[in-house]
């Protein structure tokens, strides 16, 4: 007898397409841990205007426009340095950029104000991310090829002789490539989706919450599932793509309350933050009005918007007056968060110059906290964000 699919019994995969909408092969390397996925595959809904003789609706024609919008959640994870975080491909379709590798090096010299020198050339790039003793920092300057400057001093300055461990780094850039999401589940015989042409118009990321958590939304080609699999379409397929040998799948969740907070015109360090968000909005369109074809052609990103909001207790010290000022005198100021504090466990975003809004005073529980909404990141030419693992 059937029985109900239990909503745990579920797997999910995500890789880059090499052309839009062109569902990529995948491995059990491609398998990502996930909270939720969300899909809606809709019918343009248009009016009909015939005269029929009646006021009931006879129905439209097959074929029409298609419209799918999709929404994923994950928590923070650990991940290996040999392929990168599993979600990777997620963070890329929301930025852009090729994500940027770094092996680690060999520490000549350091100080207290986030200098640091290698034994031999580092092959850094300014934006990129190091990491060292549980700490991730970016490169804000090339000084020379043994030594760069970071957007911040690290928790404990590093010796001579010292490792620093891998990182990687996405960027922005100017266009955007798509994934295709896999979502398998048991029983086989349940329905299994794949989304083709998946784009990321929003990603969020969530601190300070009970797990640091990342959350991506966005719009796709297409939906395609076991149940109704034609074969034949822009994706390229001739049979739904089989859920691939399962493979070794363990992986650490971050706490929300561990990580670090960088603010101000001369960053100090916050431990008074009490929530944060940071979102990015790539103002996504997609060429699904031309003639010829139900399913969209492509994407065209618009404008970026990154953006922070947090929250923090109100103190006397010069570091906090600080950030008030700068918000009245809408000064840019630089913020960088970093979730987690264990190497292979740490994530940090990086904005250099972020227009801080003036901040709400809350004093509805026994501390006064300052409320700074929706603070602008700005740039030059695809800077104004940069996030990585460590």
């Amino acid at each position: 007898m059937a029985s109900y699919v239990s909503s745990n019994a579920n797997r999910f995969y995500t890789a880059l397409e090499s052309a839009y909408g062109v569902v990529p092969t995948i491995s059990a390397s491609n398998r990502i841990p996930a909270l939720k996925l969300t899909v809606q595959n809709q019918l343009e809904v248009t009016q009909r205007k015939d005269k029929t003789g009646s006021r009931t609706f006879v129905g439209l024609p097959s074929g029409g426009q298609r419209r799918t919008n999709f929404g994923l959640q994950t928590y923070l994870t650990s991940w290996q340095p040999s392929t990168g975080p599993a979600y990777g491909p997620l963070f890329q379709a929301a930025l852009g950029g090729t994500p940027l590798q770094y092996g680690g090096g060999t520490v000549s010299s350091a100080n207290n104000t986030g200098q640091l020198t290698f034994t031999g050339p580092h092959g850094l790039s300014v934006g990129q991310a190091i990491s060292s003793g549980g700490d991730v920092r970016f490169v804000t300057a090339i000084v020379n090829s043994e030594t760069v400057q970071l957007n911040a001093p690290l928790t404990v300055t590093p010796g001579t002789g010292a490792m620093t461990g891998p990182t990687v780094t996405y960027t922005p850039s100017n266009e955007l490539p798509s994934v295709s999401i896999f979502d398998y589940w048991d029983p086989s015989t349940a329905v299994q989706r794949l989304l083709s042409g998946a784009a990321v118009d929003q990603m969020n990321i969530l601190v300070n919450g009970d797990f640091h958590e990342f959350q991506f939304q966005g719009m796709a080609q297409d939906v395609l599932d076991t149940s109704s699999f034609a074969g034949g379409g822009p994706e390229q397929l001739q049979s739904f793509p089989a859920e691939p040998q399962l493979g070794a799948f363990d992986y650490t969740i971050v706490p929300g309350n561990l990580g670090e907070a960088w603010l101000g015109t001369s960053p100090a360090q916050f431990f008074t933050i009490t929530s944060a968000s940071v979102q990015l909005k790539n103002s996504l369109d997609a060429r699904m009005s031309e003639f010829g074809s139900s399913l969209p052609r492509a994407i065209a990103p618009g404008p970026r918007t990154v953006s922070a909001t947090f929250s923090l207790y109100g103190l006397t010290d010069s570091a906090t007056q600080g950030l008030y000022q700068a918000a009245r005198q809408q000064s840019p100021v630089t913020l960088m968060f970093q979730l987690g504090q264990t190497a292979g466990l740490t994530f940090a975003v990086n904005m250099n110059s972020v227009i801080p809004q003036v901040p709400e005073f809350d004093d509805s529980s026994n501390r006064l906290q300052w409320k700074f909404r929706t603070s602008r990141a700005q740039g030059t030419i695809d800077n104004e964000v940069s996030i990585a693992f460590g």
